[in-house]
């Protein structure tokens, strides 16, 4: 009787050995090695299989040279929803295969339901592997929409059976929720392993590419922030997007984190109601708190995420340090920044911060990478520290240099308008921004500075 096969995979990036490893030869990481263990007979079955796909492929291939190749755009399909466009892109492209991943409960079944409900003119087949169909009519009689008889509904975890719902319904769009249930019966390993989840990712791809029909997989987050499953499932699809949020608060950010047909620096802001994920097109109404006047340790910086402009409150705290070594936590910002720019603060600016605990927070529970939020982070760490609130009205923008400058920052125009159209009568902006800027068409007084400085002079005196 011939002996199953044992193989180590990989967790993070699905690189195979024959045996364990403690670090991963081809990403570095140590302890992702996995025992997957797989029946000889299935192993002579799967090379005999995709042995013969790659000759039938082989056969069927032609080598094109580049001029005839066609390069004419596939139109996008809209997906009746503004800030899921610009997340994928413009719309979603036919033929591409998207993974959409969050925490539990944080709405990602939701925000599928609600976007295929909207999308009457698509025949949609939706592949519930998690709920019934008993739990999926509960939640679409909750959200606000037209009837339609174009969105299937199949509760299913073969990819067998999922393939012949498939050549039987013919949809124009196929949606798994979620990857981690769906096993095919080639491997007998339980639904969420790492083969299986290779395995069953692989074929839809194959599906999506050979027939023209976009997938769009759910996937479940782990306690680290990535995706469940092997890093080869991020690699294998054209579109990663996630969905974050506090399960405490209303609001959730959709971010793209790889996108082969788009920007992977957009976002999308919804709120969680109870009729499911209301659009946020102007984000500076999450973002900004309703009053903060006389409050310490609180500025206002515009930033930009993508093409779209918004300004963000910036809370700090600093207080003295309660035991020997001292805090540093941030949320919704780098922390090896903040640190950066609290030695900036030390050196430059001569405040003393060494037995103090400094916790710094973005409001909203949005994560923020945009460098022009540096001089914000100053300003209300210094707010907290002499305990002396900035004045209403003010908002400022501006990438600190470890010599304690002020450097400029991209498309100032953009962020000038958004402060003014918010009702803000100063804003302080990096001196080299000022060449080319026409100051005379803003209502909004601008406050050039070159350094740290002259800010904290400008705002404190």
């Amino acid at each position: 009787m011939t002996k199953d096969k044992i193989e180590y995979v990989c967790e993070n990036c699905g690189q195979e050995s024959a045996k364990w490893i403690g670090k991963c030869p081809a990403c570095g990481q140590w302890n992702t090695f996995k025992e997957v263990r797989v029946a000889a007979e299935q192993v002579r079955h799967s090379a005999t299989t995709a042995a013969a796909q790659a000759g039938h492929a082989l056969r069927k291939q032609k080598a094109l040279r580049l001029r005839e190749i066609s390069d004419h755009d596939d139109p996008r399909i809209d997906m009746h929803d503004e800030e899921l466009n610009r997340v994928l892109g413009g719309g979603l492209v036919p033929g591409s295969i998207i993974l959409l991943g969050g925490e539990p409960g944080i709405g990602k079944s939701t925000l599928s339901l609600q976007t295929m409900l909207h999308l009457s003119e698509k025949r949609i087949l939706y592949i519930s592997g998690e709920e019934s169909a008993h739990q999926l009519k509960m939640r679409a009689n909750r959200i606000p929409h037209e009837p339609t008889d174009n969105l299937l509904i199949v509760c299913e975890n073969s990819l067998e059976n999922i393939y012949e719902h498939v050549k039987e319904e013919k949809p124009e769009l196929l949606v798994v929720d979620s990857i981690q249930t769906i096993a095919t019966d080639e491997l007998d390993s339980s639904p969420g392993s790492i083969a299986q989840v290779r395995e069953c990712a692989s074929s839809l791809l194959r599906f999506a590419k050979t027939s023209g029909v976009p997938v769009i997989l759910i996937g479940h987050i782990t306690k680290e922030g990535t995706l469940a499953g092997p890093k080869i499932l991020e690699h294998i699809v054209d579109t990663v997007i996630q969905f974050e949020g506090d399960q405490h608060y209303m609001y959730r950010i959709l971010r793209s984190i790889k996108n082969r047909f788009g920007s992977t620096s957009e976002l999308g802001i919804y709120e969680m109601q109870q009729t499911g994920l209301r659009q946020v097109s102007n984000p500076s109404e999450l973002l900004l708190s309703q009053e903060h006047e006389g409050l310490s340790g609180v500025s206002i910086s515009s930033a930009i995420e993508g093409v779209r402009p918004f300004l963000v409150e910036t809370q700090a705290l600093v207080s003295s340090a309660a035991y020997g070594t001292p805090q540093r936590q941030a949320t919704g910002f780098d922390q090896r920044r903040l640190n950066m720019l609290l030695a900036v603060l030390e050196k430059r600016v001569g405040f003393k911060l060494m037995q103090k605990d400094v916790f710094l927070n973005i409001a909203g529970g949005l994560r923020v990478t945009d460098l022009a939020m540096d001089l914000s982070v100053i300003v209300a760490v210094l707010s907290s520290n002499v305990d002396t609130p900035i004045e209403s009205g003010w908002c400022m923008c501006g990438e600190v240099g470890l010599s304690g400058e002020v450097r400029p920052v991209n498309r100032i125009e953009q962020r000038v308008a958004e402060a003014e159209k918010l009702g803000f009568q100063h804003i302080i902006v990096p001196r080299y921004n000022l060449q080319g800027l026409s100051a005379k068409k803003f209502h909004i007084e601008l406050h050039p500075v070159r350094k740290v400085e002259e800010a904290l002079r400008a705002l404190f005196g």
